[in-house]
């Protein structure tokens, strides 16, 4: 019996030790409890709407009520890079050509960029192990899709994620050992726990503004470049089934790509639809809908396998229960999987 809502203050415990279970490279989910509970408060403050909502940053915590357990967490940050530097590389395009020698070169370059600044951004997606299985990885994730739909006029126009970057099994990121670490001069855990806790000036102070050669790295470090972590290349796929794509974005670290999208196009826009609780409706069996009620300080999720009859949807007692919903009430609905086509 899960169920996604909002996070509440009292969740802080629960999630300080999923982040102690989240590992190196999540840099939005560090266990650091004064960082934690600071955000779990601005969390709490954006569902009340007390804050402006490019400063809101929506924490949602799947719980499983039988057990009374938190077991994942996913967030969506309502604009990056406003408070603090938000820092990217743009894989670009730089050509050489020589008439004399007959040489033309194409030569593909890392430049420091700041493009992403104040976009909308899907975050902080962790289940705990003993919870992945059958469709809850693939329901936390794309939850948040269902609340953008819902409230499109609290978000940027774009969308992003940033994606964990590849790491070898025994933790080796190759692409900062082959760049970030001439610069740094430090380990990979330290600057992305310094990154993960806002510490971002040393960027801007020790890297280098110039376009970077790729093909003057390593050869590990450039094989990574856009690759994502054994363990993401799922969210990833998710991601992209609802509607984002790889535009030439990674991180500075880890060279993760970024995922982008414009609201308009995920869809969660284009698909979800508003349709009135009816105990009396006609129901069927069907494959898994997301459901979600409409209030913005109370908002739940649930998983229900019941489908929409002309505008109306059946949900059991349990179901509106868990939803704090009453007969009569609109809530919204997504198809959990992309119908085929």
């Amino acid at each position: 019996m899960l169920v996604i809502r909002a996070i509440k203050a009292a969740d802080l415990d629960a999630l300080m030790e999923m982040a102690r279970g989240a590992g190196s490279g999540m840099t939005t989910l560090k266990p650091d409890r004064v960082l934690l509970g600071a955000r779990v408060d601005t969390a709490v403050a954006s569902f009340a709407e007390e804050i402006p909502p490019e400063k809101r940053d929506y924490m949602f915590v799947m719980e499983d009520l039988a057990n009374n357990v938190i077991a994942g967490v996913c967030a969506i940050k309502g604009a990056v890079g406003l408070d603090e530097p938000f820092y990217n590389y743009r894989i670009g395009t730089l050509v050489h050509s020589s008439r004399e020698l007959n040489v033309f070169t194409r030569m593909e370059t890392l430049y420091l960029s700041n493009d992403l600044t104040g976009s909308t951004e899907l975050c902080s997606l962790f289940l705990r192990p003993e919870y992945r299985s059958g469709n809850n990885g693939k329901w936390l994730s794309k939850s948040r899709f269902l609340f953008i739909a819902q409230f499109p006029h609290l978000f940027t126009e774009r969308l992003i994620a940033e994606m964990r970057g590849y790491q070898s099994e025994d933790g080796r990121v190759p692409f900062y050992e082959g760049l970030g670490r001439h610069f740094f001069k430090a380990d990979f855990n330290h600057v992305d726990e310094l990154t993960g806790l806002g510490k971002k000036s040393f960027i801007a102070e020790l890297m280098p503004r110039q376009p970077m050669y790729v093909d003057y790295l390593p050869q590990d470090a450039r094989e990574t470049i856009g690759r994502v972590h054994t363990n993401t290349v799922p969210a990833r796929r998710l991601l992209e089934a609802e509607g984002m794509h790889f535009e030439g974005y990674v991180d500075i670290f880890d060279a993760g790509p970024v995922l982008q999208a414009r609201i308009t196009e995920l869809r969660a826009m284009r698909e979800s639809e508003l349709v009135t609780v009816d105990p009396q409706a006609q129901s069927e069996d069907t494959e898994p809908l997301i459901v979600s009620n409409t209030g913005m300080r109370d908002f739940r999720m649930i998983l229900a396998r019941t489908n929409p009859v002309g505008g109306r949807l059946a949900l059991t007692d349990q179901e509106r229960e868990q939803l704090h919903c009453q007969p009569g009430e609109q809530v919204r609905t997504l198809t959990l999987n992309v119908r085929k086509k």
